[in-house]
């Protein structure tokens, strides 16, 4: 992950619909807290530094030194849904950006997350999607569950915290994705799914997956790989 995070399609893409996200339904003040829950070799942090005074956490030491090394911020060892850190610091930005699925329990996970925002905070949540799809590739990242749309919601609601804006996103290479998915399996192949692909086809996936961010919140998509969801105390 460390290796592919600065150039991957998938990562630079995302980066650019978080970005999108957070500057249209996310309002921050000066001087923002801003917290990243399970930062892994911290990918993100460059991103979510620009947004204000950022923390991190993560569970896994090998990922806390490689996001450490990053001198973004502090990184601190911490666990959902009992751990977070940081004694009693309330944040105006929460990212939990594909973690949720990876925790047994993720609505008192939430739970928990949300009881530290500030007033006006607001969570970034995003998980993958379609329990359908489930394949070797989840086995191999250590997910528990994929989510439906509505399946996320009613974790969200039975953790007390109130969705301000959700829906699919990574819908316009869901078809390709979903060929992919089903051929894998079919054919019984050993490479990885999320193995980066030509200079070439990686700018042109990365174009296509980042062009969603000017059509979030204008266009409904009625399917993607991913769920995103901001939510609020």
């Amino acid at each position: 992950m460390s290796a592919q995070e600065q150039d991957h399609w998938w990562f630079v893409a995302r980066r650019a619909i978080i970005d999108s996200l957070v500057r249209a339904h996310v309002p921050l003040p000066s001087g923002a807290r801003i917290l990243e829950a399970g930062c892994g070799t911290g990918g993100n942090l460059t991103l979510l530094a620009q947004y204000g005074m950022l923390d991190a956490m993560e569970y896994d030491a090998d990922a806390r030194v490689l996001a450490s090394a990053r001198g973004l911020c502090r990184v601190e060892a911490g666990a959902l849904p009992d751990a977070v850190g940081f004694g009693d610091t309330r944040y105006d930005l929460i990212a939990l950006l594909d973690v949720l699925e990876h925790i047994d329990e993720d609505q008192s996970s939430l739970r928990t997350l949300g009881a530290r925002l500030t007033s006006d905070g607001r969570l970034l949540l995003t998980v993958p999607a379609a329990p359908w799809l489930w394949s070797d590739h989840d086995v191999l990242h250590h997910h528990k569950r994929r989510y439906t749309h509505e399946g996320l919601l009613q974790v969200v609601r039975a953790a007390g915290l109130k969705v301000e804006v959700s829906g699919y996103f990574n819908s316009l290479l869901f078809p390709l994705a979903v060929v992919q998915r089903f051929a894998h399996q079919l054919l019984r192949q050993n490479a990885p799914l999320d193995a980066r692909p030509s200079p070439l086809v990686n700018a042109a996936l990365q174009r296509v997956f980042a062009a969603e961010r000017h059509l979030l919140g204008r266009i409904p998509f009625p399917i993607g790989l991913s769920l995103y969801a901001i939510l609020s105390a």
